[in-house]
C-alpha cells in the first residue's frame, strides 16, 4: 500500500498542516509528520478540500461518444478536482433500465479516474408518459438513488407525483429539469430586453418557476424528496426559500455559468452561450450568488454538457444547447463566490463536496479531511491566474464560454481513495 505525504496544505483554507495518506485512507493530520516511505507533495500553502462531487454531469456514453465518453469525461472530472460525478440519463439508449445504468457504472469503475454514479431516467425514453424501471435500477449493481429526465421536464403532474411516491420507498430523489414546455416553444434565450432587441424567441422565467412551485407542493403532499436542477432565476430562489421555510424536503443546484454569465453575452450571437436554462439577467445572477451563500441553493453542479464542434459552430438557432464545465467549475466559484467574500473555502467544500455527496448518497465522498476518513482529496492553488485554453482540456469537447478569459485558481492534485489521478496538474 502506497503512502503520500501532503506537506504544508491549508485544509479548507485554515491553518497549514500536513496530511498523511496511507493506502486508501487518511492516516494522520498534523504538523511535522514524518515522510518516511511516502511520496511527498509539497503543497506550499495550497488549499486542500475533500474531493469534489458533481451531481449533474453528461458523459454521453452510450450513444454520443463523438461528444464525450466515460473515459474522457472522468479524465476531465479529475482535472477539475472531482472524485465523483453523477451521470445523467439522456444517453442513447436512454438510461432507463438496469442494464444501461450498470453499463455506465462498470465503465466508470474500469477507467478509475473518478467514481461514476449513474442517474436513472424517470420515464421510459424520457418521453414523460410511463415510469421507467426505478426499482430495478435502484436494486442493480449501480444502486441508483437519483432519477431525472434532465434535458426534458417531467411536465405531467400525475407522472411526477407517482415518481415521488415510488422513490420514497427507498429514500430516492427526483431531480427535476424545471421547464414548462408549452411556455418555451421556439425559445432561444432569456425573455427580456435583450431578446426583444435581438429578435430571438424569449424563454420566460415563469416557465421554470411554475414547475418548481408545482413540484415542491407535490413533494410536500407525498412526503418525498425533490431536487431542482440548474435553478436560474431570482423568482425560483424565492420559491425554494419559501418551500424550505415550510419544511418541504427540497434541494437545489446552480451551475457555475449561471453564477457568472448573463444574457448580455448573447448579443455576440456566439452559440457557445446557448444553454438550457438560458443565461439570465444580472439581477438573477446576483440573487443566485446570495442564495448559494445563504444555503437556499444547496450545491454547485456543473451541468457539463459536451458537444462536438459541428453542433456548436453554426448559426444560433441550429446550435445545440450546453457548455462543458468540469474543468473550470472551481475557478468560476472562486471568482464569483470566494473572491467576492460570499463564501470561504469551507463553504466551497460544503457546496461542492459535502452537500452533493449527501443528496446523491455518494458513500465515502464529501467526508472531513481527518484521520480515518477515505482519502478523496483535491489540492488547489488559489493564487494561480491564467486564461482558459480549451486545447488543454481532457474533455473530448471544447464548447466552453470561457475561452481566453482569465480565471483564478488551478487544481494541482486530485486523489481518489489515496491514488493520485492528477499530479502536478497532469493526469496520472
Amino acid at each position: 500500500m502506497s503512502k503520500t505525504l501532503i506537506r504544508g496544505a491549508k485544509i479548507l483554507g485554515g491553518e497549514v498542516q500536513d496530511v498523511l495518506v496511507d493506502g486508501e485512507t487518511i492516516a494522520a493530520v498534523g504538523t511535522g509528520l514524518s515522510a518516511e516511505g511516502a511520496t511527498v507533495v509539497e503543497a506550499g500553502g495550497q488549499i486542500l478540500l475533500p474531493g469534489l462531487v458533481d451531481l449533474h454531469t453528461h458523459l454521453r456514453e452510450p450513444g454520443r461518444e463523438d461528444s464525450e465518453t466515460v473515459l474522457t469525461g472522468t479524465r476531465a472530472a479529475a482535472s477539475g478536482g472531482y472524485t465523483t460525478v453523477f451521470a445523467m440519463a439522456n444517453t442513447f439508449p436512454v438510461a432507463d433500465t438496469a442494464g444501461v445504468v450498470e453499463q455506465v457504472y462498470r465503465l466508470g469503475r474500469e477507467h478509475g479516474y473518478c467514481d461514476v454514479q449513474p442517474i436513472g431516467a424517470v420515464t421510459v425514453g424520457l418521453e414523460g408518459k410511463k415510469l421507467a424501471e426505478l426499482g430495478a435500477m435502484h436494486e442493480s449493481a449501480a444502486g441508483v438513488t437519483v432519477f431525472s429526465d434532465d434535458g426534458k421536464c417531467v411536465d405531467d403532474a400525475v407522472i411526477m407525483r407517482r415518481a415521488l411516491e415510488y422513490v420514497k420507498a427507498f429514500g430516492g430523489v427526483i431531480a427535476q429539469h424545471a421547464q414548462e414546455p408549452r411556455l418555451t416553444e421556439g425559445a432561444q434565450m432569456n425573455e427580456g430586453v435583450v431578446s426583444a432587441e435581438l429578435g430571438l424567441g424569449g424563454w420566460p422565467a415563469v416557465a421554470e418557476e411554475s414547475i418548481i412551485a408545482r413540484d415542491v407542493l407535490l413533494a410536500e403532499h407525498v412526503g418525498s424528496r425533490v431536487h431542482i436542477c440548474h435553478l436560474s432565476t431570482a423568482g425560483s430562489v424565492e420559491i425554494v426559500r419559501w418551500a424550505k421555510s415550510r419544511g418541504i424536503d427540497v434541494t437545489a443546484e446552480v451551475t457555475p455559468h449561471h453564477l457568472l454569465l448573463t444574457d448580455e453575452m448573447v448579443r455576440t450571437y456566439n452559440p457557445v452561450y446557448k444553454v438550457n436554462p438560458p443565461l439570465r439577467t444580472e439581477r438573477d445572477v446576483m440573487a443566485l450568488r446570495e442564495a448559494l451563500a445563504d444555503g437556499t441553493i444547496d450545491i454547485v453542479a456543473t451541468d457539463h454538457a459536451p458537444h462536438p464542434h459541428e453542433d456548436k459552430d453554426c448559426e444560433w438557432a441550429a446550435a445545440a444547447m450546453g457548455m462543458v464545465g468540469l474543468e473550470t467549475a472551481l475557478s468560476v466559484v472562486q471568482h464569483t463566490m470566494v473572491e467576492t467574500g460570499l463564501l470561504d473555502w469551507a463553504g466551497v467544500a460544503d457546496r461542492m463536496s459535502v452537500r452533493p455527496a449527501a443528496i446523491g448518497g455518494a458513500t465515502g465522498q464529501g467526508r472531513p479531511v481527518s484521520a480515518g476518513e477515505p482519502a478523496n482529496l483535491t489540492l488547489v492553488d488559489p493564487a494561480y491566474r491564467g486564461a482558459v485554453d480549451p486545447a488543454t482540456f481532457a474533455s473530448r469537447s471544447s464548447n466552453t464560454p470561457y475561452e481566453g478569459r482569465e480565471l483564478p485558481g488551478r487544481v494541482t492534485h486530485t486523489f481518489l481513495r489515496g491514488r493520485a489521478t492528477l499530479m502536478d496538474g497532469k493526469l496520472a
